[in-house]
C-alpha cells in the first residue's frame, strides 16, 4: 500500500513533466538520469515509455538487479556506479532531460554538493524530481508512536541531514540554481492510520492521497516530500 500512494502522486507529477518537456523540445524520447536508482523502480517504467535512462548508484548489487529487471522487462537501460556527486565525472554536461533525485540527499555527506552535480548535466529547461523525508512528519509520527520526549527534541532541534523541511528543500535547490514549481506531499494519511485501516479501502486512500499531495497544509505533514524544480 506505502509504494501504491507514493508512487500514484509521484508519477503523476512525472508524466505531466516529460509530457511537458517533450512537447517544448519536439522529442518523444527525453534523457533521463535516475541518480541512486537501485533496482529500477523507476528507471525501467520509464525506459518501458521510450526514454532513454540511465541508472548511476554506488551498489554494484543494485546495478546487477537493475540488469536483470530491465532484460525480464526487455528494455534496455545502463547502469554505472557511483555517488550523486560524481555525475559530472561519469555523465556528459548538459545531457539529462530530467533527473531523479529519489530518496537520496537524506544519505549523501554534501545535499548540496550533489544537487550542484545535479545540475551540471541537465539541459537548459530540464527538470529535476527530488523526494526526501520530510522533518515536520518525523515530529507527528514520535507523537503518535508514544515518543513524546523524542518529538519534542526533533521539534525544538534544527532537522538533520536525514531529513527536510520544504523551506530547506527549496532553500538547497535555489542555491543550486534551481527554481521550484511544484512540492507535493507523498504519503501524508498512510502513515498517520492502522494498517488495517488503510487496507480496508486502497483505492480510496490513493484517491485521497492524491487529492491532499497539493494541499499548502498537509503536505508540509507528509512521511516525504516531493519537489519539481527546473533549470
Amino acid at each position: 500500500m506505502r509504494d501504491a500512494t507514493r508512487q500514484t502522486v509521484v508519477w503523476e507529477a512525472l508524466r505531466a513533466v516529460l509530457a511537458r518537456r517533450s512537447a517544448a523540445t519536439g522529442r518523444d524520447s527525453l534523457d533521463i538520469v535516475d541518480a541512486g536508482g537501485g533496482t529500477g523502480g523507476f528507471a525501467v517504467p520509464l525506459a518501458k515509455l521510450g526514454h532513454v535512462v540511465t541508472v548511476v548508484d554506488p551498489t554494484p548489487d543494485s546495478l546487477a538487479a537493475l540488469e536483470r529487471r530491465a532484460a525480464e522487462t526487455g528494455v534496455g537501460v545502463k547502469g554505472l556506479q557511483g555517488d550523486v556527486a560524481d555525475l559530472g565525472d561519469l555523465l556528459e554536461y548538459g545531457s539529462a532531460d530530467l533527473v531523479l533525485c529519489h530518496s537520496v540527499l537524506e544519505y549523501v555527506d554534501d545535499p548540496a554538493k550533489a544537487l550542484g552535480a545535479v545540475g551540471g548535466i541537465l539541459r537548459e529547461g530540464g527538470a529535476v524530481s527530488v523526494l526526501a523525508a520530510n522533518s515536520v512528519a518525523a515530529v507527528v509520527h514520535r507523537a503518535l508512536a508514544g515518543q513524546f520526549d523524542e518529538a519534542r527534541r526533533l521539534l525544538l532541534t534544527e532537522p538533520s541531514g536525514r531529513r527536510f523541511s520544504r523551506e530547506a528543500l527549496a532553500g538547497l535547490l535555489a542555491a543550486a540554481g534551481f527554481t521550484v514549481t511544484e512540492v507535493h506531499g507523498v504519503r501524508i494519511f498512510a502513515e498517520l492510520m492502522p494498517g488495517m485501516t488503510a487496507e480496508s479501502d486502497p483505492d480510496g486512500l490513493i484517491a485521497l492521497e492524491r487529492a491532499a499531495a497539493g494541499h499548502p497544509v498537509l503536505r508540509d505533514i507528509a512521511a516525504q516530500l516531493h519537489v519539481i524544480a527546473h533549470r
